[in-house]
């Protein structure tokens, strides 16, 4: 993909909310609780698809506003934990992706949504792709000509990129965009255990979310013949103060790992980025309270020593706030927001360039 041109981002630079931006607690806090403010509700299709192990997997589908772009380019969105196309950043993002004249794809992860049963013995997990293939195979069925850029969101850019780097995928996907992922799990929640910088109020917030959802759909994931099944103990899920306490009572033993640490390495998209073979951007900002500067070194050295990839840092923007403009009150669209549809633009131009590339060459042949 080479080094980032000035017309891959946007032209106004970042500057954070003034009062409280430069704080990436702040950030991020806001971002969990307001998400976006002015959110609209994009109008869209929900797609429901049956997989082979019984999981009922959905996924929102929207059409572009616009009809003026050329390209069909489907964005294929991956959110983050515990998130869906009901998450009021995704809904942001969404919206502002349709005004430029992208189709996009919003995965909901299974067991996020209230109105969808769970219908296997199974949630999402951090590392399993199958679901985000699912959906895009269903994609490509209904529209086999598109191409599609993959975006993924915390949790989700880590799938996405493990996605991406376990096999040889579908030509039509054409390169894909990671923001504000940790890379290695392993790493990650170590750290996350340390009492130091509020690490473990993040983590005592991310492994409520999560057992939330495992509860909430208890009659189906812990009835008597799944707590038999994989040696399930409900008080323990419940009683469950961490996430690797959680992964230890329920995630590994109902996908069968035989540790929490070999799961951890097993879903770390760093395991996967050299074998990927599209172009891939990575957006991380420096002040991310869940993801520390260690866990960022790699991706950097993976994307200076691949010319296919592009690594974004930002001193600013905590994990996915990214909120930019006035004093106290953020502008509606976030910096992230024009970025990630800025890169995908980019996505595109260097496809299309690279195609005219090979097509000029035949002919000179």
């Amino acid at each position: 993909m080479g080094p980032a041109k000035k017309s891959d981002l946007p032209s106004r630079g970042y500057i954070p909310t003034r009062l409280w931006g430069f704080s990436g607690h702040f950030q991020t806090i806001i971002h969990s609780i307001v998400g976006r403010v002015k959110c609209p509700w994009p109008l869209g299709e929900r797609v429901y698809l049956s997989l082979t192990d019984g999981s009922t997997l959905t996924y929102d589908l929207y059409q572009p506003l616009i009809t003026t772009v050329e390209d069909d380019i489907t964005v294929a969105i991956c959110p983050g934990i515990g998130n869906s196309s009901e998450s009021v950043y995704i809904r942001t993002f969404v919206h502002y992706a349709q005004c430029h004249g992208y189709r996009c794809a919003v995965l909901n992860h299974i067991g996020v949504l209230d109105s969808v049963q769970v219908t296997s013995s199974r949630i999402f997990t951090y590392g399993h792709t199958d679901d985000y293939a699912a959906m895009v195979s269903s994609l490509l069925k209904k529209y086999p000509t598109t191409n599609i850029v993959s975006v993924g969101f915390s949790l989700g850019g880590n799938l996405i990129s493990k996605y991406l780097g376990e096999a040889n995928r579908p030509a039509n996907i054409i390169g894909g965009v990671s923001i504000c992922q940790g890379y290695n799990a392993v790493v990650a929640t170590q750290w996350l255990l340390k009492w130091q910088n509020f690490h473990r109020f993040y983590l005592y917030v991310l492994t409520e979310n999560v057992k939330s959802i495992i509860m909430k759909h208890r009659h189906v994931l812990l009835s008597d013949d799944i707590k038999q099944r994989y040696q399930l103990n409900e008080r323990d899920i419940a009683a469950a103060a961490t996430l690797p306490e959680l992964d230890e009572a329920y995630t590994r033993r109902v996908h069968q790992f035989p540790t929490v640490k070999d799961m951890y390495s097993w879903s770390s998209s760093l395991n996967y980025l050299a074998n990927i073979k599209r172009p891939m951007v990575f957006v991380n900002a420096r002040d991310d309270p869940l993801v520390p500067d260690n866990l960022l070194e790699p991706v950097k050295q993976f994307a200076a020593s691949h010319n296919q990839s592009l690594y974004i840092e930002l001193a600013n923007g905590g994990h996915l706030g990214f909120y930019e403009g006035g004093l106290v009150y953020p502008n509606p669209v976030t910096w992230l927001d024009r970025a990630v549809v800025s890169l995908i633009g980019g996505i595109v131009m260097s496809h299309n360039d690279l195609l005219v590339a090979k097509r000029t060459a035949s002919v000179v042949i």
